[in-house]
């Protein structure tokens, strides 16, 4: 029987998966029968995350980590596949928001805030999970949630769409250097979506009518937007589909 978003058996690690987009993912790869391991920053927002996925009948843990710090992320990866045992996709989801800044204003400190998180920690994540995937030689999918801001003019947020830009062209990268160990590496560009991340913003009145009409599908997206991305990038049915980015933006790049 063809199943190919059957995930039994197989485990994922979700980087900010307590809440957001991230948790969106975890929650649709644990009810197609994946084990699932998030990484936090926060432990009380962790541990209600871990809750509320094994609420969906999965298997879940939470650990706590600074993907900016790169002993951090070593030493997490090492725990999780101790408890989780291998690791079949990585999905590198953690990142930082920044406040609209001119470039004239803008100071080094802000700029490499953001890219420590948003840049650095997709390095480290994926760096850890690559040597991972090639000891096992099992194979994996790599994961990165980027933004719309990677392929648009993001005015006054010049640091964030950098960092998002870098990572899509990490990916590209790791896509041709790892695909002869079986080794799969797309991003995903999110669009406006509401998130805690994003609340501010959409409360704003001014904002959302400005931004709302722009939006084809005329509504914000999402998490559960991101449920089904997450189960095809890490299913079978995606074993041909590597270095590729994944607009889920309800058409707004498009108008």
């Amino acid at each position: 029987m063809f199943k190919p978003f059957d995930l039994s058996g197989r485990t994922a690690l979700v980087t900010g998966g307590n809440g957001g987009i991230g948790l969106g993912m975890a929650q649709g790869l644990v009810q197609a029968g994946a084990n699932v391991m998030i990484w936090g920053s926060r432990q009380e927002k962790t541990d209600a995350a871990v809750a509320a996925l094994r609420a969906l009948g999965g298997t879940a843990e939470g650990l706590i980590c600074d993907v900016g710090d790169e002993q951090a992320v070593n030493d997490a990866f090492a725990r999780t596949v101790q408890t989780m045992g291998p690791i079949h996709a990585c999905f590198a989801n953690a990142g930082v928001s920044s406040k609209p800044t001119r470039i004239t204003d803008m100071s080094a400190e802000e700029f490499r805030r953001v890219q420590r998180v948003n840049v650095d920690g997709v390095f480290h994540t994926f760096r850890a999970a690559a040597r991972h995937m090639i000891e096992h030689e099992e194979g994996g999918s790599l994961v990165a949630t980027a933004s719309t801001a990677a392929v648009e003019g993001a005015a006054r947020n010049s640091h964030y769409g950098a960092s998002k830009g870098a990572v899509t062209s990490y990916v590209r990268a790791l896509a041709v250097e790892l695909a002869r160990h079986g080794i799969r590496a797309n991003s995903i560009l999110p669009g406006w979506i509401e998130t805690e991340m994003t609340a501010r913003a959409f409360g704003d009145e001014r904002f959302a009518g400005a931004v709302l009409p722009r939006v084809p599908m005329r509504r914000w997206g999402s998490i559960e937007d991101f449920a089904g991305i997450a189960i095809y990038l890490m299913s079978s049915a995606s074993s041909y589909t590597t270095g590729e980015q994944f607009l889920i933006d309800g058409g707004y790049t498009k108008f």
